[in-house]
């Protein structure tokens, strides 16, 4: 199994931050899983206003995160030429369930699944969990798109 740092992860996909959400991709298994680790700071760009005094990551946030780190499983996946000069752009969520708040100052471990491909189009499930307590869980399409 390999492991991405932020850097390697920087190098398959076009975020940079602030909304860079995924630290490391740790646990991958070519084409088909891997946990993404998200540091969730008290100083997020998200945790002043969202809210003020009782700071919480939004739902919003989360999904983005299994976004970014099935579009690195992805990436990581596939040929070079295959990638290069392309965008993952989510498509849908067909379920997005939020069962805790993620507060400041956690380690947010993202456990992601390819489910199935057919050409360009992508399907995904993951569960977030912090220290062991699932916090959300979701089911998203993606695809590859030739950038402009």
């Amino acid at each position: 199994m390999t492991t991405l740092s932020k850097k390697d992860i920087e190098n398959l996909l076009p975020h940079r931050e602030p909304m860079l959400l995924i630290d490391e991709l740790v646990d991958i298994k070519k084409l088909f899983s891997a946990t993404a680790i998200v540091n969730v700071k008290k100083d997020s760009f998200f945790v002043q206003g969202h809210f003020p005094g009782q700071p919480v990551m939004p739902g919003v946030l989360i999904v983005e995160a299994f976004g970014q780190a099935a579009a690195a499983l992805t990436a990581h996946g596939l040929d070079k030429e295959t990638y290069e000069n392309k965008l993952v752009y989510l498509m849908n969520v067909e379920k997005a369930r939020f069962r805790n708040p993620v507060l400041p100052d956690c380690k947010l471990e993202l456990k992601i699944e390819a489910i199935r491909s057919h050409g360009r189009v992508w399907k995904y499930k993951g569960e977030a969990f912090v220290q062991n307590i699932k916090m959300a869980d979701a089911v998203w399409s993606a695809t590859i798109v030739d950038r402009k």
